[in-house]
């Protein structure tokens, strides 16, 4: 079985990917799972930058097949803020509550028709070697609400509003969000790329 590295230290993000890629052919591990591996600077312009540049620093550093991804919340009413900031925009150190509470005062007073948000989600991954293999996308549309609303998922989770549900990310069983979400919509892609023939090393 070959190894499979999840270019993440987010205990959250890497639970989620590792309970969607069950099945697939690969001893799946994330940077939870080893030591003085290098930290990479997420200094892209674009998801596709930087989830690409963390796929290749690891792989290289371990001589690994590595997928990463890069993700984050895009807000209409913000000219798509945070987008690839999302992680940080609240400064370094900042919780999920910080950065909700960032995004609940820059968006004060928007009425909720006007509070439209989308989270997107880009996956890329490489061989052993660094070599791009693939990338995929995957978004899901919503709005964001004047206050946390649920315990599940991780990072604006609690805030992200679904219509159709009358429910936040963080409302939603994982059987539902496992189905729906920006990143199950782009591993779905993910594991119907990598197990073609020609999709990864042999």
């Amino acid at each position: 079985m070959k190894d499979l590295i999840v270019a993440s230290r987010n205990k959250g993000k890497v639970q989620e990917i590792k309970e969607l890629l069950v099945g697939l052919p690969f001893n799946v591990s994330s940077l939870l799972d080893y030591q003085g591996l290098p930290d990479v600077v997420e200094d892209g312009k674009t998801y596709q930058e930087n989830a690409l540049k963390k796929a290749r620093e690891i792989a290289i550093a371990t001589g690994k097949m590595t997928m990463s991804d890069d993700s984050g919340i895009e807000v209409k009413a913000l000219n798509n803020a945070p987008g690839i900031y999302s992680a940080r925009f609240a400064g370094k150190g900042a919780t999920d509550k910080d950065r909700n509470k960032k995004l609940f005062k820059m968006l004060q007073g928007v009425p909720h028709a006007k509070r439209q948000a989308r989270y997107r989600c880009v996956i890329a991954w490489v061989d052993a070697r660094g070599k791009k293999l693939g990338m995929v996308e995957g978004t899901c549309g919503g709005y964001i609400t004047t206050k946390e609303i649920g315990d599940n998922g991780f990072g604006f989770d609690s805030v992200f509003w679904l219509n159709r549900y009358k429910k936040t990310f963080g409302q939603l069983p994982s059987s539902v969000k496992s189905k729906i979400s920006h990143r199950a919509r782009a591993l779905k892609k993910f594991r119907q790329a990598i197990t073609s023939v020609n999709s990864f090393d042999k």
